[in-house]
């Protein structure tokens, strides 16, 4: 009777529970997106409400029956309360201000969340505002384009009358450029690092040329060695192989002339230009004493001594038809090489590098070259074309700060660099540094309590979503740890959720399971600091264009058609070489841009600029300095 009993009640009960199948959850499995004092039916499988409702059927309930309702129930039990392994990452809304508001915004993701759960009222909107709050420090207006303008015009004509200010305007004693119909074959040799290259350039008179070159590594002990000649005869001797490898012809003719006793002239000679990337002070054409070594080099008894003379002694030893012509520098190196290239009637006004460093050397009126003139020591150099290039050292522009912007990221990073109140354009312009900039960017808003980024919900929670976690090891926390190509990555990705950013994120700097929010908040960031970048590059290159007098006249000032028609022929021709300018996304549109909006330019102005790329500053370029010094050989 007893077996009866409970078998009518637990029958009664199962019929209950069969007619009421929507089951609420417990709050703490709620969808984090999901407010749990709302009714949200969970819809459980049919499965077990036909096995409940079969079992009900059956009376009176035996021990076996029993024992099937128990795990029937603790498998229901089970459904209920196991976590979904569907959902993806998903954070919890901040509090909502307004009641409206919950209402009006949609699910960044709503193909994971299953058919039965409502869609997601609000996600990481803070942190975007965040982002953007950030990316508005970054913020260079017209108004500060055309007021850095103006101080770099001034700083231009200062540093033109004295040594020793911020922009160095130094005198390169090359005072012309070729205009692509020279010819000859001419040597460069580039030791800028732990490599040292040697080149060939034939230049073919048509604006074209070819190039046959060699590099071999410096050995570590020759780059600490006790004297110069050690490390500048391991230089010769890499000449001399070159030539006997792609030069053998004229090289064993050169030698046999020697032996016969016939007479040798310049004619005989390869003319070389020597691009070395350290610190010098030039005061010839093929004159210039080294200051101090950089980049691992430490050789004392070099210091002070013409480095032009050091290789040119072991060239002679070795008895070589080679002349070293030209001191080079790769930025002066740039122009000639866009100038002799350039599809223009006019030469290149100016050789620009944005890449690991930023630095500009443009054709100036020799007249304007007052220092020139105090200078106690000078070499000779050729007056006659009126011209002579120079070599801005544009890196150092303002490094009293008084036009260049400046965030928290900025301080803390010239703060914390190895030369702290130097190149402060260098350091907000530079590919070497932008990482640097977006690296401390982001940790900022990594250790602000307030914000978002890279934060999961609390611990309850990550039972239903992927957890975002930082390497200890991660980039972010070293220094320099961020490379340029990140922000050229963010930059450029358009792929849905930032897939190709988040994936960066986790290969390069150790971020995984970042959010496509966290992802967008980078990208933001991103875009602002290389925006900045490139609108203060655009400082540089109209101060320059201005302070010429390149754009005085227009076409729209001819007095007839004929001046008309010169005019809008000639075009201002800008040569630019480096990473950021070539590779970075916008990078010139950017520059573009800002040239619009500064005063004495505009759109008319901007449109008669062409900007191209130069290629090889310190091989093609080293050699046309090379010819410009021994003279010019045309058809």
């Amino acid at each position: 009777m007893v077996s009866q009993n409970l078998a009518l009640k637990y029958k009664a009960e199962s019929s209950k529970a069969a007619r009421v199948r929507p089951l609420a959850p417990p709050s703490s499995h709620l969808h984090p997106g999901l407010d749990s004092g709302s009714p949200v039916p969970f819809t459980l499988p049919d499965t077990y409400y036909k096995l409940s409702s079969k079992l009900s059927r059956q009376s009176p309930i035996t021990v076996t029956q029993a024992i099937s309702v128990a795990v029937a129930l603790f498998l229901l039990l089970v459904e209920v309360l196991r976590p979904s392994t569907t959902l993806l990452r998903f954070p919890r809304p901040k509090p909502s201000t307004s009641s409206s508001s919950s209402s009006s915004t949609t699910c960044p993701n709503e193909s994971a969340v299953p058919s039965t759960f409502p869609t997601c009222t609000a996600y990481k909107m803070g942190l975007i505002e965040d982002a953007r709050d950030v990316a508005r420090e970054f913020e260079f207006s017209s108004a500060d384009v055309n007021k850095g303008v103006k101080e770099f015009i001034r700083q231009m004509d200062e540093g033109l009358q004295e040594t020793g200010k911020s922009l160095s305007q130094i005198p390169t004693y090359v005072t012309a450029v070729p205009n692509g119909t020279e010819k000859g074959v001419y040597l460069a040799v580039d030791l800028g690092g732990t490599n040292f290259r040697v080149c060939s350039i034939k230049l073919n008179g048509d604006t074209t040329f070819s190039l046959t070159q060699s590099k071999v590594a410096i050995p570590r002990e020759l780059m600490v060695a006790k004297t110069s000649q050690e490390l500048f005869s391991f230089l010769a001797k890499q000449i001399e192989s070159f030539l006997k490898t792609h030069h053998n012809d004229h090289f064993e003719e050169y030698h046999q002339r020697r032996k016969a006793g016939e007479s040798v002239t310049d004619d005989h000679f390869f003319k070389l230009g020597f691009t070395f990337s350290f610190p010098v002070h030039q005061i010839g054409i093929n004159k210039g004493y080294l200051i101090r070594w950089t980049k691992g080099f430490d050789i004392a008894d070099a210091i002070g001594k013409d480095v032009c003379g050091l290789l040119q002694a072991e060239i002679d030893a070795l008895h070589l038809p080679v002349k070293v012509a030209a001191l080079v520098n790769d930025t002066v190196g740039t122009l000639m090489a866009r100038s002799y290239t350039s599809p223009g009637k006019t030469g290149t006004l100016l050789g620009a590098i944005f890449g690991t460093g930023t630095n500009g050397a443009y054709v100036e009126k020799l007249h304007k070259v007052i220092k020139l003139q105090k200078m106690e020591e000078q070499g000779g150099y050729d007056t006659s074309t009126g011209n002579m290039i120079v070599n801005t050292e544009w890196g150092s522009f303002d490094n009293q700060m008084s036009v260049l912007p400046h965030t928290r990221y900025d301080d803390e990073l010239d703060k914390e660099s190895n030369n702290p109140g130097i190149q402060m354009f260098e350091k907000r312009v530079s590919g070497m540094f932008l990482g640097e900039v977006l690296r401390r960017a982001i940790l900022g808003m990594i250790k602000d309590s307030k914000t978002e980024l890279f934060k999961d919900e609390p611990s309850g929670t990550n039972d239903i979503h992927s957890t975002c976690t930082i390497a200890d090891d991660s980039p972010l926390y070293r220094q320099w740890g961020i490379d340029t190509s990140f922000l050229s990555i963010a930059h450029e990705d358009q792929s849905q959720g930032y897939r190709i950013t988040r994936q960066a994120l986790s290969k390069d700097l150790g971020v995984d399971a970042a959010s496509s929010e966290d992802a967008e908040a980078i990208k933001i960031m991103v875009e602002a600091i290389g925006k900045r970048s490139a609108r203060l590059s655009a400082v540089a290159i109209g101060a320059v264009i201005i302070s010429t007098g390149n754009l005085t006249l227009t076409a729209g000032d001819a007095v007839d058609d004929e001046q008309k028609a010169v005019l809008e022929e000639e075009m201002v021709d800008i040569g630019v070489d480096g990473s950021l300018v070539e590779y970075y996304p916008g990078f010139e549109r950017y520059i573009r841009e800002a040239l619009r909006e500064i005063e004495e330019i505009g759109a008319k102005g901007e449109k008669r600029i062409r900007i191209g790329i130069a290629k090889d500053g310190s091989g093609v370029g080293a050699a046309l300095i090379a010819l410009v010094a021994g003279g010019r050989e045309r058809e």
